[in-house]
């Protein structure tokens, strides 16, 4: 029997993202729709870990009221530009407001690095992972929180170039790259990938 990894997402583009690395041998994938999760997760945490952990917790408890033993994993991530003290980071989605208007998100960054000769950046990712299992007891007990981390160096491109990416996609070039994310296939991104590379550093620790 698989057992069961809850994505605490609603993309099923994203599962991909972990079954590809994590395999489907021994793993079964299901994203909050797939469970009929059915609460609102306020992200509201200081720091990328904060809200992975916000998010992983709030769907652990949820599974364990209806006695449901699974693993947890949940991420949040986001553009960090060194020149503007780590902006947009958290706020990365609204940057500009509203949220996910990845055009207006892109100006705006752009226009804060006017005159900024220093363009260095990262996407960054925090992986939350936690269990849900079965105590001596017999009652379900939720694990404490662990966090794997993943990041993409790179700089900020001084206009948008490209159309196979999203959000900050088309301005990002990784380090050792002449071309944005937005200008690179899905399969290239994904090797270097931040969240890739949290996926990857959890299952190193799974396999020890």
């Amino acid at each position: 029997m698989k057992h069961l990894f809850v994505i605490a997402t609603a993309s099923s583009g994203k599962i991909r993202d972990f079954a590809h690395i994590l395999g489907t041998d021994h793993y079964e994938f299901k994203t909050l729709k797939d469970i009929g999760f059915d609460e609102e997760i306020i992200e509201d945490g200081k720091s990328f870990a904060e809200n992975a952990i916000i998010k992983s917790s709030t769907t652990a408890r949820w599974l364990a009221k209806r006695g449901i033993e699974a693993t947890v994993l949940a991420d949040d991530s986001g553009l960090e530009v060194f020149a503007l003290n780590g902006e947009p980071g958290i706020y990365s989605a609204r940057y500009s407001g509203g949220h996910g208007n990845d055009d207006e998100n892109n100006n705006l960054l752009l226009k804060k690095l006017e005159g900024i000769a220093e363009r260095k950046a990262r996407y960054f990712c925090a992986l939350a992972y936690q269990t849900i299992t079965t105590d001596a007891s017999g009652n379900l007990a939720i694990s404490e929180p662990v966090v794997f981390e993943g990041e993409c160096r790179g700089e900020i491109n001084h206009a948008p170039v490209g159309d196979m990416g999203f959000g900050y996609d088309p301005l990002f070039v990784p380090d050792g790259e002449t071309r944005t994310f937005a200008q690179m296939e899905l399969e290239e991104k994904k090797l270097i990938s931040h969240r890739g590379n949290a996926i990857r550093a959890l299952k190193k620790a799974l396999h020890k």
